[in-house]
């Protein structure tokens, strides 16, 4: 794959006229800009409401459906072994055509990274010749708007995605923190137990909590149970990446509880955690309500214990 300067469709803004997103978060800001009517293909995870019926370029080696346990495995497995978790239709992609393609370089857990795609396309004839990717490595919020930047330069409306950065940044600046700093922990998996990094720990400072595990702008990583217990967290927040509301308040339900975790609340780690996208403001504000004891319907609840 070689990079060139993107290209500008007729009756469109100079930019990309064709964009291929392979991560959620991706699809998710391209729309936020405007541009949704030029996303041509995206990944099997993207799930933004005006992305269905665009063809699919990826899928996961891993059954999403099965036990958290059994994919835990399964990932270690692959992760150990050096197999990529995802597979790109080389063809399929190369006959959409992209200007842009856009992926990430955060996490080989949670999307396709430029490897990946550079395995799909090696061996077809055009090797997508005119084709920019851009590989989006925020792990913080700071890096997330940077990013949002980068994908409205790429995508030629730097101005747009300068002014919904800008407003980003406003409005994460505003979040009421609660004010008694309740000692938080994040679990982004369960079975085992993962806690939060990357842009997560941010989110919980931002509300006003202190978070037990984890650092900012660092991986998430695995924790034991026994490890746990020994923080005794206020408040625990069950975030299982990948998942909505409805799953990670199963998840909850399903710690053992006799486990001191404090006020045990589900979220919607998709919309508001999850994603290196806008969402995590949003994420924020939902972690300072809960921290308040507010529920936020629709994005967060708490598990009775």
């Amino acid at each position: 794959m070689t990079r060139s300067e993107p290209a500008t469709a007729p009756g469109l803004p100079s930019g990309p006229a064709r964009i291929v997103s392979l991560l959620p978060s991706a699809t998710d800001l391209l729309f936020d800009l405007g541009l949704g009517g030029r996303v041509v293909g995206v990944s099997h995870s993207c799930d933004h409401p005006q992305a269905r019926g665009l063809p699919v370029l990826t899928r996961s080696i891993v059954d999403s459906a099965a036990p958290q346990a059994e994919i835990d495995r399964a990932v270690s497995d692959a992760v150990r072994e050096g197999r990529a978790l995802y597979q790109v239709d080389g063809p399929l992609l190369d006959a959409l055509n992209p200007d842009l393609v856009v992926t990430q370089g955060v996490c080989e857990v949670c999307a396709v990274t430029p490897g990946t795609i550079e395995a799909a396309v090696r061996y077809l004839p055009g090797c997508l010749p005119a084709a920019n990717v851009l590989s989006l490595e925020g792990r913080d919020l700071s890096g997330i708007l940077d990013d949002l930047r980068a994908l409205g330069m790429a995508a030629g409306v730097p101005e747009r995605a300068g002014a919904l950065a800008a407003q980003a940044q406003t409005r994460w600046d505003a979040v009421p923190p609660a004010t008694h700093a309740p000692r938080v922990l994040t679990l982004e998996w369960t079975d085992p137990p993962f806690y939060g990094g990357h842009w997560v720990p941010g989110q919980v400072e931002r509300a006003g909590g202190v978070n037990v595990l984890g650092a900012a702008g660092t991986d998430s990583g695995r924790a034991s149970w026994g490890q746990i217990e020994t923080l005794r967290p206020d408040v625990t927040v069950v975030m299982c990446c990948g998942y909505g509301l409805g799953d990670n308040v199963a998840f909850a339900r399903a710690l053992d509880p006799q486990q001191p975790l404090g006020q045990v609340w589900a979220v919607d780690a998709n919309a508001l955690f999850s994603r290196p996208a806008l969402g995590v403001v949003r994420g924020a504000e939902v972690l300072a309500a809960l921290l308040r004891g507010e529920a936020t319907p629709g994005q967060s609840e708490r598990i009775p214990r």
